[in-house]
């Protein structure tokens, strides 16, 4: 007896030509712009998760191109768009400040996969942001966590504003002040800039509280200063 055809299998009649016209059908739908050969200077990096080291000097490296403006914009092409539809191996979780000014794949040179960015004003600690961390560890076995603030942060001048005068602040920006106040407090009477003070404060809270959480056992936790006016990140010892 003739064995049934399997629908699926390449073996059937035709079926590799109509792949084969497949495949060049969205070759050709894709612009020759964006099928052009990744520059030389693009360095591939292997997929998985790297070490919380390798990680680490991977963020500085790439910060230094940033600051230094000469990025490499890794990633950003049509293969790496159809490897990371399928899949995603970031190398590096960052918890940063929703200011428009600190967008993480640019501060750090990154692209499409590199990083998972989680952001919230002053960094701002809720259920969401932690299940989110754990998501990063846990599932997609990210080995560094990066807590990051920056200079002149509105969060953290509102929590200033708000340790200073005792006065209330309305609506949902209360949950955010709340949450920065205390960086605030431990930072009213420490030498220069107060606003300064707190975010350096606020990341070594965070980033503390981090590491105390077993849930974030398997990752490093570091902190870090991004400077507006140069581009440059400073990382915090840990």
């Amino acid at each position: 007896m003739t064995p049934p055809t399997n629908p699926f299998s390449s073996a059937v009649p035709g079926r590799r030509a109509v792949l084969a016209l497949t495949a060049a059908a969205a070759t050709a739908a894709i612009p020759a712009s964006a099928r052009a050969a990744t520059p030389p200077t693009r360095r591939p990096r292997p997929e998985g998760p790297l070490t919380a080291a390798a990680a680490l000097a991977e963020l500085r490296a790439g910060n230094a191109r940033f600051a230094a403006l000469r990025q490499i914009h890794p990633h950003e092409d049509a293969a790496r768009r159809a490897a990371v539809a399928v899949s995603q191996h970031p190398f590096a979780l960052v918890l940063g400040c929703v200011d428009s000014r600190v967008p993480p794949e640019l501060v750090f040179d990154q692209g499409l996969g590199d990083l998972l960015a989680i952001r919230s004003a002053g960094q701002a600690l809720d259920e969401a942001v932690l299940g989110s961390i754990q998501f990063g560890v846990d599932e997609l076995g990210v080995p560094l966590v990066l807590v990051l603030g920056h200079e002149r942060c509105g969060a953290a001048t509102a929590a200033v504003e708000y340790v200073r005068t005792g006065k209330p602040v309305e609506g949902h920006l209360a949950r955010i002040v709340e949450e920065l106040a205390p960086a605030a407090r431990a930072a009213r009477d420490l030498p220069g800039d107060w606003v300064e003070n707190t975010v350096r404060a606020n990341v070594d809270r965070i980033r503390r509280r981090l590491a105390r959480d077993e849930a974030f056992d398997k990752a490093r936790i570091v902190g870090a200063r991004f400077d507006l006016d140069t581009g440059k990140v400073a990382f915090h010892p840990s």
